[in-house]
């Protein structure tokens, strides 16, 4: 019990983590934009991934993807040492990136993690390679897909607003700016949240199945507080921001008007709620930097920087194979003392 008990206050460490670290994703282009000031905006950003919680359980009805991460590996091989390297080879690899202020993908790095230490701990027959080759393929159809319908959606805003007044369009893009920003958070909230949702399933699952009494047998099975704790884990990590990826995401990738604010965060949340239909784990961080690109390449290609994208993916690239390596060799020294 008391491994489980470190399992769940580790996980919702690293939900907190998440938090500060994808902070950037929903506020970035909204500070750099100076329509909030810093404090202002992750304010506002916490406060609606938080109300994802209540998205998620009454208007969804359901955790999907938290169901889809808790299946990563195969059941009758999870146990909670698996579990504990997992946990902390993700939160190493995000308070490294977040460091160097590199916009990596907490999704992908928990993910790497658990599989990482299952394959260490029993082969490579332990994972549902399907799932996780699912996640990875959206390592590259996130971006693309942020990227396809900000050009898209730019496109027809440049085409119904081509006779309004430049200073008239930019103080409504600024009143715009705070909804599209608000729909951005939810979408962060419902995604990540439910990833550590699903470490905690899993790790509950496991419990019991080990005779700990849990009466977890499923996702469906989760009390309300794992829900309601990984929501406000979340929220307050946002809150607390992440200024390094905050300059990253908001100024390096292509300077962001609020016009341009507006069409990427309405992209990325698009293509947030499609994967949440899709009960697919995505990188927040990979789909509002293919939105900001995607919008960047409609002026020119060259307001894009792409010598910061061509860094950002290859920390992408690596994320998963890196966590797992660390969650390998994190489980084989946990070995030498459970």
């Amino acid at each position: 019990m008391e491994l489980l008990i470190v399992i769940i206050v580790l996980s919702l460490l690293f939900d907190y983590i998440n938090g500060f670290h994808d902070a950037a994703n929903s506020i970035a282009t909204i500070v750099s934009t100076r329509v909030l000031t810093p404090f202002q905006a992750v304010l506002w950003a916490a406060a609606f991934n938080f109300v994802a919680f209540f998205i998620a359980k009454y208007v969804i009805g359901g955790f999907g993807i938290a169901n889809t991460v808790s299946k990563t590996v195969m059941e009758e091989y999870i146990t909670l040492p698996i579990i504990l390297a997992g946990v902390l080879a993700a939160i190493a690899w995000n308070l490294f990136t977040w460091w160097k202020g590199i916009p990596s993908s907490s999704s992908h790095t928990l993910i790497g993690g658990f599989a990482g230490s299952a394959i260490m701990a029993s082969g490579w027959g332990s994972i549902q390679l399907e799932i996780i080759l699912k996640i990875a393929a959206f390592i590259f159809l996130a971006p693309f897909i942020g990227m396809v319908v900000a050009l898209c959606f730019t496109l027809v805003v440049l085409h119904v607003c081509r006779k309004a007044r430049p200073h008239v369009a930019e103080v409504w893009f600024k009143k715009l700016q705070l909804v599209s920003s608000a729909l951005f958070s939810v979408g962060h909230g419902l995604n990540d949240s439910q990833k550590v949702m699903g470490i905690i399933a899993a790790a509950m699952i496991a419990g019991h199945s080990q005779g700990l009494g849990l009466g977890v047998d499923s996702i469906d099975d989760l009390p309300d507080w794992v829900a309601f704790s990984c929501f406000t884990a979340i929220s307050l990590g946002t809150m607390s921001g992440g200024w390094k990826i905050v300059r990253t995401m908001g100024t390096k990738i292509t300077k962001v008007t609020p016009f341009e604010g507006v069409i990427a965060e309405t992209a990325g949340a698009f293509t947030l709620y499609l994967t949440e239909y899709l009960k697919i784990p995505v990188s927040t961080t990979h789909t509002i930097t293919g939105a900001i690109i995607g919008v960047g390449a409609t002026k020119r290609l060259s307001a894009v920087r792409w010598g910061v994208t061509k860094s950002l993916m290859t920390a992408w690239v690596l994320t998963i194979p890196v966590s797992a390596l660390l969650a390998a060799g994190i489980y084989w020294v946990l070995m030498l003392f459970l």
